[in-house]
């Protein structure tokens, strides 16, 4: 129940969902005008807010780059990849396919080559109320396949529905393998909340964040003095607005796992 309420509630907090509950505030306030016109006014400007460039990737770069790849990885007991990157193979999918976290298996995939470790864990359930019904460990693992990795060196970690429980079962399962310094993989955006977490198990945490959106090009372009640049960041996007909700999440966990200790 509490993993349901943590991925429900936040909608009410996130951009689109405010917008959306202060539309239905300025339809019940039709009879009052100068309320239901602040309403829309609110409504409007947190769609600017949260979608335009300058808000969206300052968010994003602040989490991102807290955490930056390291030139050369110490040795490591195991490489632990987080859920979020994939797509179950369900009709009419012919495989698992990745999405736009898909950098984390592909990453993982990789240090594995470079011998980072011996080992990756995926770490990954199942939460069939959003429409995830096979465990995202065994998607994960099957791309693994795919890229090289033999089956023998991939450990499944199949309880977990949130990052929380990552950490939590990631370390019962190493914990009692004698494992406890790890190489982390998730995307750069998610790696802040992720450290903590797995610190607080117990872990040593070497990061390697992957799936970086803002980088050191598209970081300078809100600062150029061009007409045309800035006009496009003026305005409000799709992308700009889920790059700032995708932020207000992690942000959201942060301070709700300080609070919770």
């Amino acid at each position: 129940m509490f993993s349901y309420i943590s991925k429900f509630l936040p909608l009410f907090v996130y951009p689109l969902g405010l917008v959306w509950m202060l539309l239905v505030v300025a339809l019940v306030l039709r009879k009052r005008p100068v309320w239901q016109k602040t309403a829309l006014i609110c409504a409007i400007a947190l769609i600017w807010v949260g979608g335009n460039s300058w808000v969206a990737d300052s968010l994003e770069r602040n989490l991102e780059w807290q955490y930056l790849p390291p030139e050369r990885f110490p040795d490591a007991d195991v490489i632990v990849v987080l859920s979020g990157g994939t797509d179950a193979p369900l009709y009419p999918r012919s495989t698992v396919e990745v999405n736009g976290s898909g950098d984390r298996v592909i990453y993982g995939a990789y240090l594995y080559h470079q011998r980072v470790a011996s080992h990756l864990l995926v770490s990954g359930g199942s939460v069939p109320y959003v429409g995830e019904s096979i465990p995202e460990s065994e998607q994960m693992a099957e791309l693994l396949i795919m890229l090289g990795v033999p089956e023998s060196a991939i450990w499944h970690e199949s309880e977990s529905r949130n990052t929380y429980e990552n950490a939590l079962y990631s370390y019962k399962f190493l914990g009692e393998k004698g494992i406890h310094r790890i190489v982390l993989v998730t995307s750069a955006f998610h790696m802040p909340r992720s450290v903590m977490l797995f610190e607080q198990q117990g872990f040593e945490v070497i990061p390697a964040p992957t799936d970086y959106h803002i980088t050191q090009e598209s970081w300078g372009r809100l600062r150029e003095p061009d007409f045309l640049t800035q006009l496009y960041n003026f305005f409000p996007t799709v992308s700009n607005l889920n790059s700032t909700t995708n932020s207000l999440k992690e942000y959201l966990g942060l301070l709700v796992y300080r609070i919770r200790g």
